[in-house]
C-alpha cells in the first residue's frame, strides 16, 4: 500500500491545480505540435516529431505522478491540533542559543515546503528535531554545518 501524503486545503488546491494546468492546457498544445510535425512527412527522419512525442511523455508522467499524490492525499484538519508539543502545520519560533539569532518557520508535508516563506518540509533535520518537543526545550540538532542548540519559544498554528 502506498504511503499516505499529509496536505493542507491550501496545498490540495494547488496540486489540483497543476493538475488542470497539465491536462487542459499543456496536452492539448502538445497533440497540436505532434498534429503539426505529422502534417511534415516522414516522420522517421522527423525531429520536431521525435521531440514533441517526447515531451508528450514527460508530460504523460507528471500527470500520474500528480494523480497518484491526489489520490494518496489526506488533508490535514487545522481545527483539532493541539499546540502543547511541536506537529506537523505549527509555526514554531526557535531561538540559536550559539548565535544568539530567533527563526520561525511552519512545519509543512515536503509538497509544501517553500524556505522563503519559512516553510520548512517535515522531513527536514530541523523539523525532525523539533517534532514532539515543548515550548522552553532546549535540542540539539544536527545540520549539515555541525550540532547547533535551539530553543523552543513558542508554537502555534
Amino acid at each position: 500500500m502506498s504511503e499516505v501524503i499529509y496536505v493542507t486545503v491550501e496545498g490540495l488546491q494547488k496540486l489540483k491545480e497543476e493538475l488542470d494546468q497539465l491536462r487542459n492546457v499543456e496536452r492539448p498544445m502538445i497533440s497540436r505540435q505532434i498534429a503539426d510535425a505529422r502534417d511534415k512527412g516522414d516522420l522517421s527522419e522527423n525531429a520536431e516529431y521525435a521531440a514533441a512525442k517526447e515531451e508528450q511523455g514527460m508530460l504523460e508522467m507528471k500527470i500520474a505522478k500528480l494523480d497518484d499524490i491526489i489520490a494518496r492525499s489526506r488533508i490535514i484538519d487545522e481545527t483539532r491540533i493541539d499546540v502543547s508539543n511541536v506537529r506537523i502545520l505549527h509555526k514554531v519560533k526557535i531561538r540559536n542559543k550559539s548565535a544568539n539569532t530567533t527563526m520561525e518557520y511552519q512545519l509543512v508535508p515536503e509538497s509544501e515546503a517553500n524556505f522563503k516563506l519559512g516553510k520548512i518540509a517535515i522531513s527536514s533535520p530541523i523539523a525532525q528535531g523539533l517534532i514532539g518537543k515543548k515550548v522552553g526545550d532546549i535540542i540539539e540538532i544536527k545540520v549539515p554545518s555541525g550540532v547547533i542548540p535551539f530553543e523552543i519559544i513558542s508554537i502555534s498554528i
